[in-house]
């Protein structure tokens, strides 16, 4: 979808790299820029790393994409960067604010020489700011652990760096968005995305109950401020979930697991009956549903149309996901692996010598 269009990518560790890595998913050509010797810091974070040194967490977010080393405080560089920014059509950096202004980079000044140029940055707190962005601070500051753990317990964060990826995402809806809007009058944009902004927004309806009622949010565990029951059950052998999201499926899934006189009563027929008697309806389904094992259990709601599911472990949930060590999990856009994960200034000496026109002779 995106063949033929240049993106230069001048980020590292999580959110930048998956925008560019998405783009690339949807046949962008994306050149990473890295500096000599280390490269992006993620390279570093492991083990586990492959046979060719790479870190798991950088294959993770760099496939179709081509890499080479520059020093911006170099000369014949610096004359390198230009020439490739001449010729792209998008830029996603994550340089702290003012870096690239004094090495000669202005995203402003380069969108002035180029009307046409899409310019994305993405920080941990905003434009203004000069705070270090990562995902555990993000996910402090956006309200996100003071939701997340049990109720008596330590907020916790999510289990993967969710903040950066929803930027990453974020970035790259905002940059497919000011491409459609350049097709029709020629115009290019200046964006800004903050890992800061994308997990306040991903606060959804969490968000709109504290603004609606006026009183902060609290910690549920497993279980769901809005429904019931919406939460993780022990069956006889491992866990299971069960997400009942209409009264229709409350009565179905009360009835699929042997309990037709919770389905029958009254009380119980909406969801706001259901919030009222909340621990009444999660302990007769955890007693009951302890009889069973998880499998025996899924069968049953299944057939009833309940939604429901058992916690896999991630070597579980990959299993028929034809995910590769290398490349990684199958990209959610579509696409095909046209690049493997780059080594460090893999493509530099080809780069320099036909700029973007590297990619033809790559592939």
């Amino acid at each position: 979808m995106l063949s033929g269009l240049r993106v230069l990518d001048l980020t590292r560790v999580l959110a930048g790299p998956l925008c560019t890595m998405l783009l690339g998913d949807l046949g962008a050509d994306v050149l990473k820029v890295e500096r000599p010797g280390s490269g992006d810091e993620t390279r570093g974070w492991g083990p586990p790393f492959d046979a060719e040194g790479r870190s798991a967490y950088y294959l993770s977010i760099n496939r179709n994409k081509l890499a080479i080393a520059a020093d911006l405080e170099r000369p014949t560089d610096r004359n390198v960067l230009d020439t490739l920014l001449a010729g792209a059509d998008v830029v996603v950096d994550n340089f702290k604010r003012g870096m690239l202004e004094r090495r000669g980079f202005s995203p402003e000044e380069w969108r002035e020489r180029r009307p046409e140029l899409i310019w994305c940055t993405i920080t941990g707190f905003g434009a203004g700011s000069d705070r270090l962005g990562y995902d555990f601070v993000a996910q402090a500051e956006s309200g996100w652990m003071s939701i997340t753990g049990e109720p008596d317990g330590d907020p916790m964060k999510v289990g993967v760096a969710l903040a950066d990826i929803l930027a990453g995402k974020d970035a790259t809806i905002a940059i497919l968005g000011a491409l459609v809007r350049r097709a029709r009058t020629g115009e290019g944009a200046r964006i800004h995305i903050s890992l800061l902004d994308s997990a306040r927004a991903a606060l959804v309806n969490v968000a709109q109950n504290t603004l609606v009622s006026g009183e902060d949010a609290k910690r549920w565990g497993n279980a769901h401020p809005n429904l019931v029951p919406y939460q993780l059950f022990n069956a006889s052998d491992k866990p299971i979930v069960i997400a009942v999201g209409s009264d229709a499926q409350w009565a179905a899934s009360a009835r699929a697991i042997g309990l037709s006189h919770l389905a029958d009563d009254v009380s119980l027929l909406t969801n706001a009956g259901r919030l009222a008697q909340r621990q009444r309806i999660v302990g007769e389904f955890e007693r009951q549903l302890a009889t069973r094992s998880a499998a025996e259990w899924r069968a049953a709601l299944d057939k009833a149309g309940v939604p429901n599911g058992v916690v896999f472990t991630v070597l579980e949930a990959l299993a028929d996901a034809n995910a590769s060590a290398i490349t990684g999990v199958p990209s959610s856009v579509g696409g095909v692996v046209r690049f493997a994960p780059p080594s460090l200034d893999e493509h530099g000496k080809l780069i320099r010598r036909e700029g973007w026109s590297a990619f033809s002779s790559a592939l």
